[in-house]
């Protein structure tokens, strides 16, 4: 942590006078300042955040019901997988659409239709033919949409946000997700098992006409210069040619690919992990996936005050290093919830520290009118890695880890490390996944030396 320490200089100085009457009255009109030009900013921070919540209810609701029909790791995994592979195919292509249409009616449009593929599931279950394939086909639509949706989002972020509050507004985001992560597993179990599946794919819905009203009759989004009408593929290789010129930014992509890939590969992993073990089951793992919802409500408060480092590129590496040499060393090898859950707190309390700087490097960086191309291809290349991880993680437990052990049930030296019975493979895994993370971050130190991001 002391690596972290002196990567941000100067502290806050207060003296007597700041407590004067005066000095509340200036802070007070600047607050109110800034108040006024986030105002479009707040709302659909809030609203669309809502919106999201309810589909990460749905989303965590059906791997629950998934897993209760399958039992399968990657059965659960590949529900996550149909979502991105669209994703990273189309989001290059996707990219350079954006940058030429309007930015509200996309979003809502995007929006609108991944509501609708929610709304098929609900019909499906209430008629009771709800099957896998049709949850695949509908995570594969709602991933397409996802494509478009999330690049105008962010050059949406870019146009509605002062440059000089960036890093608080990347803290609130990342606040934002955080919350999210503890909430979702929370009030997806608790629906689920209370009331069903139907109930919390309603809640999804109620959240969406919130985030849609809000979004269409409050929010004003100003449109960036109006891009030539040249093809897609010409338009969509622009941004690939900014990546090429700027080796910083596709260095860090790059980076943040290997580990999205080791994460990913982890979450898929700890279902199988959790759900079978003696002191687990559906609510410890909603509570473990919690924990690491609470750690980044602290992360991102913690970002949101911090003074603006002396080098970003190292906050991203040195927050990563931490985290990846963490969190699966201690799964691999504790047995009880109460570790499982420091676990999380600590591979995920500096994921917002990482997330705000990479993005102020990200926005500071790249042109506006840029942007949605360059954006689309940082989402190919950074989290191309995310369904991979998933299979690779679902598929090394069902088909390689647990079946070891099971071959290997008599090993006491085994059964020492990684517990006994079903899930001492997914134990196994994560003993894997610590090694090769932590060996990922130390493999590009020497890369992330070249360079460094200085703010004036």
């Amino acid at each position: 942590m002391q690596g972290l320490r002196n990567l941000y200089g100067g502290r806050l100085k207060f003296n007597s006078s700041g407590f004067a009457s005066s000095r509340i009255t200036n802070l007070l009109k600047e607050a109110k300042k800034m108040k006024n030009k986030l105002r479009d900013y707040y709302i659909l921070w809030s609203t669309q955040g809502l919106s999201q919540l309810g589909s990460s209810i749905t989303a965590f609701a059906l791997t629950l019901w998934l897993y209760e029909k399958t039992g399968s790791a990657l059965s659960t995994a590949a529900l996550t997988i149909c979502s991105y592979v669209p994703y990273v195919l189309m989001s290059i292509f996707a990219g350079a659409l954006t940058d030429r249409w309007k930015k509200k009616p996309t979003m809502l449009v995007c929006d609108t239709l991944a509501a609708l593929s929610t709304l098929v599931v609900f019909l499906l279950y209430k008629t009771n033919t709800l099957a896998v394939w049709h949850l695949y086909v509908i995570n594969a639509v709602s991933g397409l949409m996802n494509t478009v949706q999330q690049p105008a989002s962010e050059v949406t972020m870019t146009l509605i946000v002062p440059k000089e509050c960036y890093q608080k507004t990347s803290g609130l985001n990342s606040l934002l997700r955080s919350v999210n992560s503890i909430l979702n597993p929370l009030l997806a179990t608790a629906l689920y098992a209370a009331f069903g599946l139907d109930i919390v794919i309603a809640v999804d819905l109620l959240t969406f006409v919130v985030a849609f009203t809000a979004l269409a009759g409050f929010i004003k989004i100003p449109e960036t210069q109006s891009v030539k009408k040249e093809g897609t593929l010409k338009l969509a290789r622009e941004g690939i040619s900014f990546l090429k010129k700027s080796p910083m930014i596709l260095t860090l992509l790059l980076f943040m690919s290997g580990i999205n890939l080791i994460a990913f590969a982890s979450s898929a992993t700890l279902p199988a992990y959790v759900i079978p073990n003696p002191r687990g089951g559906s609510n410890v793992l909603g509570l473990v996936t919690s924990c690491a919802g609470a750690a980044m409500v602290v992360g991102s408060f913690l970002v949101s005050y911090m003074p603006k480092p002396k080098d970003r590129v190292k906050v991203v590496f040195i927050t990563m290093l931490i985290s990846m040499g963490s969190e699966n060393f201690i799964l691999a090898f504790s047995r009880e919830p109460i570790f499982w859950c420091i676990s999380q707190v600590i591979g995920w309390i500096l994921v917002p520290v990482m997330g705000a700087n990479l993005e102020v490097i990200l926005r500071s960086s790249i042109p506006v009118e840029l942007q949605g191309r360059v954006y689309a291809c940082r989402n190919t290349l950074q989290f191309f890695t995310r369904p991979i991880g998933l299979f690779l993680g679902g598929f090394m437990v069902d088909s390689l880890c647990e079946p070891f052990m099971e071959a290997h049930s008599n090993s006491a030296m085994l059964a020492s490390l990684f517990g006994s019975g079903k899930g001492s493979g997914a134990a196994m895994m994560m003993l894997i996944l610590g090694l090769a993370g932590s060996a990922w971050c130390l493999l590009n130190a020497r890369f992330m030396k070249k360079y460094h991001f200085r703010e004036e």
